[in-house]
């Protein structure tokens, strides 16, 4: 088990590729803190404590958090109250996100502020709630979740897009600062998967995009998951501030 008597604290964690990395994270021995926020039609609360319910099933210590990751004291008492649970946090996982598509000319800033501040700013949040915890104990793991339209760009996706390539800004300018402190900061950048937002898509634009990935198919969450977990493991203890592609090829 490569992370067994880790902790972790994984944004958006109650169904999707959050769940997935959870339980992946589990699966080696790690202790994990399942975030999710309340939002109206739907029960987040419940699906993060069945996440829990599994976890535990496995002998893992797990707990449900709720935080909206874009109130900075929300985010700083849920770090507080995982670090009190566990007695220390060794793995954040910023995951949560959103997307609001829209052409530029029909992109109201509404949908560009939401974005920006639940996938760009939160993550923000949650790096500035763990690190001083993090730099005391001379050693952590902070993973962000990007994505493949970060790094390329995508029509209709211009805040999502900003969102995502600010993650890698984030990632690689934070890895700098803490290298020292034996933290290591890296970002995963997803191609399409067949898991959480991407469901959400049009049939018609995923079959756009499949005939554009080498792979012919779309990834898993369980890709994205493993790479993740060798992330945050000892065999990537001097890897900082990169950003990994799992995407079956669709941009090199």
């Amino acid at each position: 088990m490569v992370l067994d008597g880790k902790t972790a604290l994984i944004t958006g964690a109650s169904r999707g590729l959050g769940e997935a990395i959870a339980l992946a994270c589990a699966a080696e021995g790690c202790s994990v803190a399942v975030n999710y926020v309340e939002e109206a039609g739907h029960d987040n609360a419940a699906d993060a404590e069945a996440v829990v319910t599994v976890l535990q099933a496995t002998g893992v210590d797990a707990i449900a958090l709720a935080a909206d990751v874009t109130d900075e004291q929300q985010v700083d008492d849920m770090v507080a109250a995982a670090i009190a649970h566990f007695g220390r946090l060794d793995i954040l996982v910023n995951n949560a996100g959103i997307f609001r598509d829209k052409t530029i000319k029909n992109l109201d800033r509404s949908d560009w502020d939401i974005v920006i501040a639940v996938n760009l700013t939160g993550a923000y949040n949650c790096m500035h709630a763990v690190v001083n915890h993090m730099r005391e104990r001379e050693a952590g793991r902070i993973i962000s979740i990007s994505f493949v339209i970060g790094q390329s760009g995508n029509i209709g996706q211009a805040n999502y897009a900003a969102s995502k390539a600010g993650i890698i800004g984030l990632t690689k300018s934070v890895a700098r600062e803490v290298a020292r402190r034996n933290i290591t900061v890296n970002a995963v950048a997803p191609g399409f998967i067949d898991a959480g937002m991407t469901r959400a898509l049009d049939d018609e634009v995923v079959q756009a995009v499949l005939p554009q990935v080498p792979m012919g198919r779309l990834g898993r969450a369980e890709d994205i998951a493993a790479a993740v977990v060798f992330l945050a493991s000892d065999s990537a203890a001097y890897i900082t501030g990169q950003v990994l592609a799992v995407n079956g090829g669709l941009y090199m």
